[in-house]
């Protein structure tokens, strides 16, 4: 891991920028996204629940469709404040002026309550290691994402939501996994319940993918819309 990856994350002033390690202090590729964001539950039993994550993403300058992603999941629940989870994801990426890919992922997870209550300021966690595939090409990637998010009330229902989430490889792969820190993806928004059951999360998305040479920022209005059945 490289000097100038570990520094990133102290290097930029503003607060979304700290978290997402993404300074203006080297060359990079900067793209404006839209993406949209599905995020549905629904319980099996006392302490199994289904989940369903479901993306799209608009690169190009929000112009074209430029990544979809289908995450389905189930969770056990530990006790009150801890979560195991399996899951499997399919990501179909068009990059323009590329080849198209289909990569698939299996992937374990832990979700736990680091401190507080979920009404006054809290501090959640969320560990996952993954295990990547692309179709047609040789290799497994290995990685391991960790976010850490705070949430605190700010009007009425309305919370502020922070989260920060470094991916880091354990390998690299033919097809562009690198190890060390590769990606680092922050957001800053609001949660707003719609219903007892349905809330949105509006905000801006930070990401910075490190790669040799100019590394790929992306700078996104995301919107996340949360079901719970």
């Amino acid at each position: 891991m490289t000097l100038r990856r570990l520094a990133s994350p102290l290097g930029s002033a503003s607060a979304l920028a700290l978290l997402a390690g993404a300074p203006a202090a080297w060359a990079a590729t900067e793209d404006d996204q839209a993406w949209m964001v599905v995020q549905a539950t629904a319980p099996l039993s006392d302490r199994v629940s289904f989940s369903l994550d479901t993306q799209a993403r608009f690169s190009d300058d929000a112009s074209r469709l430029g990544q979809v992603i289908f995450r389905p999941s189930i969770g056990w629940k530990l006790d009150a404040t801890r979560t195991a989870s399996l899951g499997y994801a399919s990501v179909k990426s068009t990059p323009q002026g590329r080849p198209a890919t289909h990569e698939h992922r299996t992937w374990q997870q832990l979700s736990y309550r680091i401190a507080g209550d979920g009404k006054g300021p809290t501090l959640t966690g969320r560990t996952r290691l993954e295990q990547r595939w692309v179709e047609d090409r040789d290799g497994t990637g290995w990685r391991i994402r960790q976010q850490v998010r705070f949430t605190a009330p700010v009007q009425d229902k309305v919370r502020a939501v922070v989260w920060t989430e470094p991916f880091v490889g354990f390998n690299e792969t033919s097809w562009g996994q690198q190890d060390g820190l590769h990606v680092w993806r922050s957001f800053a928004g609001l949660a707003v319940p719609v219903s007892r059951t349905v809330s949105l999360e509006p905000g801006l998305l930070h990401q910075r993918t490190y790669r040799p040479g100019e590394d790929a920022v992306i700078q996104a209005a995301a919107v996340y819309l949360n079901l719970q059945f």
